[in-house]
Parts: structure tokens; C-alpha cells; sequence
């Protein structure tokens, strides 16, 4: 299979944790490969890994900082460079901050890399995902976000607060993330279900990977005794809705083991999901000019 024709992947946060594993079975299933990651040492690493995997030999990986609005647009880019079609999105990357940090473009840093970045990467990234559903079976070019029960924890979002600047601790703006995962998969399947593309967000429980590596002390000692999945089970629903017959149907589905998951009512409420998208969009343009 060449280039020509593998369908074609891009998997963000491939470079270590459930993102590498969807990325490995992906190439491993023939898709062409384009990931990215932050580290310069676990990109190499990762590329290896995923390349040794793949029955194509088409694997690329790409440096990007998704808490960076303009981090974004040049991975978009780039990605452009590469192909001209993108069959399959996963919105992977993401983590939990200790602190309240804010980036070079005043956005916090956490609400921006779990949400904002791939919000704004997957918009940017729309044309090529519209070229692929042109000639793909209906419901095969899907979108993926990976979320977290942590966006069914909360009873509200702060619409006026996206990132929670006036109140931060970083429990709920983890949470605002996660919620915003599941958001944004709802908006996605409105927008784009009549043009073929499907949006599905996904629940992969507690992985025992280096998703921990920066959060609070508190919730490092709340999940110390959890028992975490591996990676690869963590991976598996993603990969199967990806690639499963099941996975053109349920537009706009949150998942949890390979089921539908009741998600956090705030999902159901269509103002909620009109007004987050258009507040998103805002944080996004002051980002630009900053």
C-alpha cells in the first residue's frame, strides 16, 4: 500500500500514552501516520516505535504546542504540506496542570492545550477532512476527542470564564477541559454530520502513562491507589471507533469501553453548545493578536 492510497491519520499527542498506541495500531492497520508531540526526545522515539509498526513505511511526526494558538496554525501547515486529505482526526493530546500558568499569548495554559489548540487545529484542518468524505464511504472520515469522566463532574460552565481565570484551581479547570471535549464533539456532529464527517469523544478511564506527571498533589494522592488501565486498553476504544463499523453511527457519541456513555446534561443544552463555541472562537482570535 502506498501513500496513494492509506488512508491517512493524524494523532495528536502520539508521541507517548494512548496517543502512541493508537498511532502504532493505526499503521499497523495500514493508515499513513502523522503525529505530533511536544518533546523533541519522545518524537524520535515514538516515530520509531510507530514506523516499526507499519506496514506502509508512512509515518510523520511534528513538533507542536497545542497551548499555542499560533503552535496550531503552523501544525496545520505543516500538515497541509504533507497531504492533501485527512481521513481520520484524534484530538489525543492533552494533560493536568498544578498551577495557573499563562502562555506567551495570555491564554492559561491547560484550558488552552486541552481544548483551545485542538479546537482550533481541527478547524484549520477541516478543509482537508471535507476533501477526504468527498470520495470516502458515508461515516468513515471521523473526528475523535479524547475527554475524561472528569467533564461529568461539574454541574455548570462559567461562559463568560471558559478558562476559569477569576476562580482557578486546577480540579475545575481540568474539568472545564474535559466538558469542553465533549462540547465540541457535539458541535462538530451538527456542523459537519450532512457532510459524511462523524465526531465521537471518548472516556478512556485512568491510564497508567505519564498523563499524571503534572498534576496537583492532591489529586496525585485521590488516584494513587486507583487501579489504572495500560495503555493499550486505554487506547481501544479510540482505536475501534476509528476503525469499526460501529464508529459511522452515534454522531456525536461519548463512549466509555466501547459503549455509549450518558455525558454531562450541559452536553444536551443547545445554547450551551452555540454560546461555547462562539466564546471559544473569541479566546482564540485575542490569542492571535496578542
Amino acid at each position: 500500500m502506498t501513500s496513494e492510497t492509506a488512508r491517512v491519520a493524524v494523532v495528536t499527542g502520539a508521541s507517548s500514552g494512548i496517543g502512541k498506541e493508537i498511532a502504532k495500531a493505526l499503521a499497523r492497520q495500514g493508515w499513513r501516520v502523522i503525529g505530533t508531540g511536544r518533546d523533541p526526545g519522545r518524537i524520535a522515539a515514538a516515530k520509531a516505535e510507530i514506523f516499526a509498526a507499519s506496514t506502509t513505511r508512512e509515518v510523520e511526526m511534528i513538533t507542536v504546542d497545542l497551548s499555542l494558538i499560533a503552535s496550531a496554525e503552523e501544525a496545520a501547515q505543516t500538515i497541509g504540506s504533507l497531504t492533501d486529505r485527512i481521513d481520520l482526526l484524534v484530538n489525543n493530546a492533552g494533560g493536568m496542570a498544578s498551577e495557573k500558568v499563562l502562555t506567551s499569548e495570555g491564554l492559561e495554559a491547560n484550558f488552552a492545550g486541552n481544548h483551545l489548540g485542538p479546537f482550533h487545529l481541527t478547524n484549520l484542518l477541516l478543509p482537508l477532512l471535507r476533501n477526504a468524505a468527498k470520495d470516502a464511504p458515508e461515516g468513515s472520515v471521523r473526528i475523535l476527542n479524547t475527554s475524561s469522566d472528569a467533564s461529568e463532574m461539574i454541574p455548570s460552565i462559567n461562559l463568560d470564564d471558559l478558562q476559569s481565570l477569576e476562580h482557578f484551581n486546577p480540579g475545575l479547570a481540568y474539568c472545564t477541559g474535559k466538558l469542553a471535549n465533549v462540547l465540541f464533539t457535539r458541535a462538530l456532529a451538527q456542523r459537519l454530520g450532512d457532510e459524511g464527517i462523524i465526531s465521537h469523544a471518548v472516556h478512556p478511564g485512568a491510564v497508567d502513562s505519564n498523563f499524571f506527571s503534572y498534576a496537583p498533589p492532591e489529586t496525585l494522592e485521590r488516584t494513587r491507589d486507583l487501579v489504572k488501565a495500560t495503555e493499550q486498553e486505554g487506547a481501544d476504544t479510540l482505536i475501534w471507533l476509528a476503525t469499526a463499523d460501529e464508529g459511522a453511527a452515534n454522531n456525536g457519541g461519548y463512549w466509555y469501553r466501547r459503549k455509549l456513555r450518558t455525558p454531562n446534561p450541559l452536553a444536551e443544552d443547545q445554547r450551551v453548545i452555540d454560546r461555547f463555541w462562539l466564546e471559544s472562537e473569541k479566546l482564540i482570535d485575542r490569542a492571535a493578536r496578542a
